[in-house]
């Protein structure tokens, strides 16, 4: 016997006992967003790799550790999956040119793929839902996407989220700051690691993200970007400030945070729990004005964020939050010769009043049946055999709760059955 074949580490199956939580979120997601009038973009998986390249940059740890990458054997083409959404949505909006017809407030959510090392919440295939603003140059666009977030963790009940926030000003700030931290680590290469000396003179600000400990005196006592933002970058700062102090948003101004992408300028900002361990980080973003040029596009301001939903799902359990949708509301019960004539039109009737029903297949007697009935987590079952034929009727009886079981025509079966779920809470 052959051995059984396994999923790829890290990308994982979502069983049905599982997919309910992600139904359950997905649906306030979804309202969210449209509350807030965010238009779905749907793109492809798959993307040219040298779209991520040229976005997220070529010295980055995605471009060079983590992209799945490989060449199209029909054409030899450079192919990706893609490792996050911001360069696809900005492609979709330069190749169909939606900025003519003016901003766009737009939302993605999908499966994007890392070859990390597998942990909780860290998996090589994971899910995202981006948020990506096109058109505004304004700090309040940056404000809303942390108001939006706030809103949201009200939304599901959460807590214990804190919220970190950075400015990394414009080019021409980033430019001195990168030629006074070439200066200092260079002065100071002895010691640091194998990758911050491969960064040195590619992308020196990526140092101060470095999480080895070894370093972490010399990247604290390196310049600050602080120190050569212009007066223009510190309004647009300020002005986020106060929105979020007039919403009573808290947050902690951290000058170390830049993020792990090249295209971010201005506003940077990360939603954080204390609850997840390493893998804190729920929610991430900025502003990004440089990109849609960078990739070809005609030049247009531009901010967004993602949220990890494996890791927001598992706040929300450690959180013990309520998850639990709806259960199937009918499960049918039947025998008999005559009764095979009527079931399908029963369970019709019964979808169509939008009751969702469980038809019973692969026959057993009713004892066997009302096993399965139960075990199904159906609120109601309806019975039908010759009895029921013969008084053209049908039986119902609850499995949740101590109602007597009783007959009823099928209009009056399915009125009782939507009297009772709205009751429900």
């Amino acid at each position: 016997m052959s051995q059984a074949l396994q999923a790829v580490r890290g990308m994982n199956d979502i069983l049905p006992d599982q997919t309910p939580r992600w139904q359950w979120l997905e649906t306030r997601l979804h309202a969210w967003l449209a509350a807030f009038g965010y238009q779905e973009i749907r793109t492809p998986i798959v993307e040219q790799a040298a779209l991520f390249s040229r976005a997220i940059g070529e010295v980055t740890d995605i471009v060079e550790k983590e992209m799945y990458t490989f060449t199209d054997a029909l054409n030899g083409e450079q192919l990706a999956l893609r490792p996050e959404g911001t360069a696809a949505c900005v492609r979709a909006i330069i190749e169909h040119s939606l900025l003519y017809q003016g901003p766009r407030r737009l939302w993605y959510q999908g499966a994007m793929f890392r070859h990390e090392r597998p942990q909780k919440g860290r998996y090589r295939q994971f899910h995202q839902l981006g948020i990506e603003a096109m058109g505004f140059a304004d700090a309040e666009l940056d404000a809303e996407h942390l108001v939006m977030a706030a809103d949201l963790w009200q939304r599901l009940g959460l807590s214990d989220l804190t919220l970190e926030i950075n400015t990394l000003g414009d080019s021409t700030a980033r430019a001195r700051h990168r030629s006074k931290l070439i200066a200092y680590f260079t002065a100071h290469e002895s010691a640091l690691d194998e990758d911050a000396r491969r960064r040195l003179h590619s992308n020196p600000l990526r140092i101060l993200d470095s999480k080895n400990p070894a370093m972490q005196a010399i990247v604290e006592a390196a310049p600050k970007l602080m120190d050569e933002i212009d007066d223009i970058a510190i309004a647009h700062f300020e002005t986020v400030q106060r929105i979020l102090r007039a919403h009573d948003i808290a947050f902690t101004i951290n000058p170390r945070l830049v993020r792990g992408l090249d295209y971010y300028n201005h506003t940077v900002f990360e939603w954080v729990s204390h609850q997840l361990g390493a893998q804190g980080t729920v929610c991430a973003g900025g502003r990004y004005d440089g990109l849609m040029a960078q990739m070809g596009g005609k030049p247009a301001p531009a901010c967004g964020f993602a949220i990890g939903l494996e890791r927001l799902l598992l706040l929300c359990e450690i959180q013990a939050i309520d998850m639990k949708t709806p259960p199937t509301d009918v499960y049918i019960v039947h025998q008999g010769e005559a009764a095979q004539h009527h079931v399908w039109q029963i369970a019709r009737q019964l979808r169509q009043a939008g009751i969702s029903t469980l038809l019973h297949c692969g026959g057993g007697n009713f004892k066997a049946q009302m096993k399965k009935a139960d075990a199904s987590g159906a609120r109601f079952a309806v019975i039908i055999g010759d009895n029921e034929i013969a008084a053209q009727q049908i039986t119902l009886k609850s499995l949740r709760l101590d109602l007597p079981q009783q007959a009823y025509c099928a209009a009056d079966a399915i009125q009782h059955i939507l009297t009772f779920r709205s009751s429900q809470p």
